[in-house]
C-alpha cells in the first residue's frame, strides 16, 4: 500500500508484531477494544499468530478478543449516541467509510439487529456499525445482543480454525473465511426475511 495509506501497512505489521510480545494478551485486549470503534487493523491479525503459538489457549484468546471487542463496540455506540456530528462523522470520513455510513443509515431502522450481526461477523467494518448504531440510534439491548453473538462467533471460529489447521489456517482464511462468513450471513438474512414474510411482520 503506497501514498497516503502507507501508514496502514505499518500499523498492520506493528499489530501483528504485538502477537509475539510477552504481554500479548493485554495487547490483544487493547487492540480488540480499539478496533471496534476507531482502529483500522482487524483483530484477526493478532488472533491467528497467537493461537498458532499457543494452540491450547485458543479458547482464551478467542474469548479475550470477543469480550473486549464487544466493550469497544459499546464505546463506539456511545460515541455515535453522544458525539456523532462533532467526533464520529469526521473519524468515519477520515477512514474512508462515508459510503458505508450513508448506506447503513438508510437501511438501519427496520433491521438493526441483522445489520449489527452482519457487520460483527463478516469483513464489513464493524466500527461503522457500532458508531452508526448509536447515531440512529438502535435499541441498546438489541445492539448488545447482536454484537455478543456476532463477535463471539467470529473470533471463536477464527481461533478454532487455526487450532484445527495450524500453519495452513492463515492462508485458508485469507482465501475463504470472508466468503464463508458472508455466506452464513446471507443464509441467516434469507431466513430472517422469510420469517418476517410468513409471520406478516
Amino acid at each position: 500500500m503506497k501514498g497516503h495509506f502507507a501508514f496502514l501497512d505499518r500499523w498492520y505489521e506493528a499489530t501483528k508484531a504485538l502477537a509475539r510480545h510477552p504481554r500479548a494478551m493485554p495487547a490483544l485486549a487493547i487492540v480488540s477494544f480499539a478496533e471496534s470503534s476507531f482502529f483500522p487493523v482487524p483483530v484477526d491479525v493478532m488472533v491467528i499468530p497467537m493461537v498458532q503459538a499457543e494452540p491450547k489457549k485458543w479458547w482464551k484468546i478467542a474469548a479475550t478478543a470477543a469480550f473486549f471487542s464487544i466493550l469497544g463496540g459499546v464505546f463506539g455506540y456511545l460515541i455515535g449516541l453522544m458525539f456523532f456530528e462533532t467526533l464520529a462523522q469526521p473519524v468515519l470520513e477520515a477512514l474512508g467509510k462515508t459510503t458505508q455510513m450513508q448506506d447503513f443509515r438508510q437501511n438501519i431502522n427496520e433491521n438493526g439487529a441483522l445489520w449489527v450481526f452482519g457487520a460483527g461477523l463478516t469483513p464489513f467494518p464493524y466500527k461503522v456499525i457500532t458508531i452508526m448504531s448509536g447515531a440512529v440510534p438502535i435499541n441498546f439491548g438489541v445492539f448488545l445482543a447482536a454484537s455478543v453473538l456476532a463477535r463471539s462467533l467470529r473470533f471463536f471460529a477464527v481461533a478454532g480454525i487455526v487450532r484445527a489447521f495450524g500453519g495452513k489456517a492463515e492462508e485458508l482464511m485469507k482465501k475463504h473465511f470472508g466468503l464463508f462468513t458472508i455466506g452464513v450471513f446471507i443464509l441467516l438474512m434469507a431466513a430472517w426475511f422469510g420469517y418476517k414474510s410468513l409471520s406478516g411482520h
